[in-house]
This record gives structure tokens, C-alpha cells and sequence, in this order.
């Protein structure tokens, strides 16, 4: 069988490897500090980027370019600090002044600033360029940080104001449903993990937490058991069967080939007859969701679904 990695979505978007000077485990523990809020948030440069990648195996890290002269960077930065506060430790924010270190900003490919990019586990996850909402950058990070848990990278770093439970030593409490999943979801029970989701959203339907979780073990849970030649040939062998379209789509968004997954969607609703095309049209809508509805490849997949209704 064929089984996609969890969180595979994020691979490929960015080459780091001329970044991974590896340093000893003690330089490793933590990067510079500057700010008011102790650990969270902190400058990088290309010497001790490193470190940073080595942070995002314990901790998701969110990557911030920007430049002095930059205006919408001026906008964002304060909302990008204020809610990695509001994590509480769960994120890092890491800003790169892309006129100080080149070899980073050639390395994010940053043709304009501000660019925010998440990395987990040493590999890079495009978020967002410019100075978005602040609702919505809140939930790209949302995003970030259930893409992380599904890759095993849960760790926190102390905020300075920890609560009883970080004081005594132990880890922030999770609401018991959103606890639920995390363990449905290291115990590979993706189904487990999905109706706790579906519950936690039941009594809170305005918890984006869950809602992006319930996203992303619906498609683990749907690929764990496929294989990947075998669907690809019965969908080349039935190109308007939607139920082989969806195993090969969801397949491509798992292995990191988003543009193919919205692609194949996209020309499937195009050649179905009008009454048939809601379940695709439905899928792409969650397709969208797991990837971030502020990533450039669902703003161009949503223009295109949108020549297509109208």
C-alpha cells in the first residue's frame, strides 16, 4: 500500500538545504531572543538559520521577511507578534530583514515582502504574502499549528507566564475533546480523531482549531488505505467516475501535489452535467480548507472555480 506521510502538503515549496549548517545540540536549544516576550519571537539571520530549522523539529516556527522600508511589513508585524502571544508558546515567530541576509531571502524565493512562511520539522509550508486581515492570518496559523501536530511536532516553549500546569512542570491543557484527537491522531485512528473533532465543533461551532483538524484527518483517514497506482489507473480508466477522481485528488493533496489535486478536480467539474457537479465542487471547498484559504494555489483554484459557476 501506498501511504502519504501526514502533512506531506508541505513538502517541496522551498530548497533549505544550503541552510542546514547543523549546529552542536547546546547552540540548538535556542535562537536569540529580542522583544518583550521572552523565546517567541526573535531575529535570524543566514549565519544562524540553522538553528531554526533545528527549533522547528520540537516547535512550528513562523518565518517573517520583511524590510525597513517596507510599509505593509510595519502593518503586519505587530499583528503576527500579537497573536503568536495569544499561542502561548504553541508557535515561534522568526523575523528575517531580507536586506541583511540575502541568502535567505533568495532561498524563500521572497520577489516581494512581507512573505510569511511556517516551517515544521525542517520543511517549509508557504502561508501567505502581504498584509492580510488579522482573522485570517489567525487561522492560516491554526492551520500551521494542527499541520504540525499531525507531523508529531507538539512542543511549546515557555512564555514567562506559564500556568499552574506548565509550572508544575507539565504540558498546557487541551480542551478534553481536542486531547482526544491529538491521541487518536498518534495512534494512527483517524476515524477516532474525526469525531472528536466533530464533536468539540458541535458544542463550539466557531472553534477554528477543530474545524481545520477535522479537515485534515478526513484526508488521512480517506488515503491511509489506498494505493496510489491502483487509483491513479482506475481514474485514467473512468475519467467522470467522481468517487476514483476524489481517490487520486485526495492522494496528490497528501503527497504534496496541490496544484495536481485542484487540476484534476477542477476538469472533472467542468465535464460533468450541472446537476452532478455539487460533491466535486464539495470537495474542492474542503481541499481548499486544508490547505489555507490565504495559500496563492487556492486563490487561483477558487478563481477558476469560480469562471466555471458562473
Amino acid at each position: 500500500m501506498s501511504t502519504p506521510a501526514p502533512g506531506a502538503v508541505m513538502r517541496g515549496a522551498v530548497d533549505l538545504s544550503s541552510l542546514r549548517n547543523r549546529p552542536s545540540p547546546a547552540e540548538a536549544a535556542a535562537p536569540p531572543v529580542t522583544g518583550d516576550v521572552s523565546r517567541l519571537v526573535f531575529d535570524v539571520t543566514d549565519a544562524d538559520f540553522g538553528q531554526v530549522l533545528e527549533l522547528s523539529r520540537t516547535v512550528p516556527v513562523v518565518v517573517d521577511l520583511w524590510a525597513e522600508w517596507c510599509g505593509p511589513c510595519k502593518q503586519l508585524s505587530p499583528v503576527l507578534e500579537k497573536l503568536i502571544v495569544e499561542f502561548g508558546g504553541r508557535l515561534v515567530l522568526a523575523k528575517v530583514d531580507v536586506d541583511a541576509n540575502p541568502q535567505l531571502a533568495q532561498s524563500f524565493r521572497a520577489q516581494s515582502i512581507p512573505l510569511v512562511v511556517g516551517l515544521v520539522a525542517g520543511q517549509p509550508v508557504q502561508l501567505f504574502t502581504g498584509a492580510v486581515p488579522e482573522a485570517q492570518v489567525r487561522e492560516v496559523l491554526t492551520q500551521l499549528l494542527q499541520l504540525a501536530a499531525n507531523n508529531g511536532v507538539t512542543g511549546s516553549v515557555p512564555t514567562g507566564a506559564a500556568s499552574e500546569t506548565e509550572a508544575d512542570g507539565g504540558e498546557p491543557e487541551l480542551p478534553p475533546l481536542h486531547q482526544a484527537a491529538y491521541d487518536a491522531i498518534e495512534a494512527g485512528d483517524y476515524n477516532a480523531a474525526a469525531d472528536a473533532y466533530e464533536r468539540a465543533l458541535a458544542e463550539n461551532p466557531r472553534d477554528e482549531d477543530a474545524r481545520a483538524g477535522l479537515g485534515q484527518v478526513r484526508l488521512l483517514g480517506r488515503v491511509q488505505h489506498l494505493d496510489l497506482q491502483a487509483a491513479r489507473a482506475a481514474a485514467a480508466a473512468s475519467p467522470r467516475d467522481i468517487a476514483a477522481q476524489f481517490d487520486v485528488a485526495d492522494l496528490d493533496l497528501a503527497g504534496g501535489h496541490v496544484d495536481d489535486a485542484f487540476d484534476r478536480l477542477l476538469e472533472l467539474f467542468s465535464a460533468l452535467p450541472a446537476d452532478e457537479r455539487a460533491p466535486v465542487r464539495e470537495r474542492l471547498l474542503e481541499l481548499f480548507g486544508i490547505v489555507g484559504d490565504a495559500d496563492p494555489r487556492v486563490l487561483r483554484a477558487r478563481g477558476r472555480l469560480a469562471s466555471l459557476l458562473f
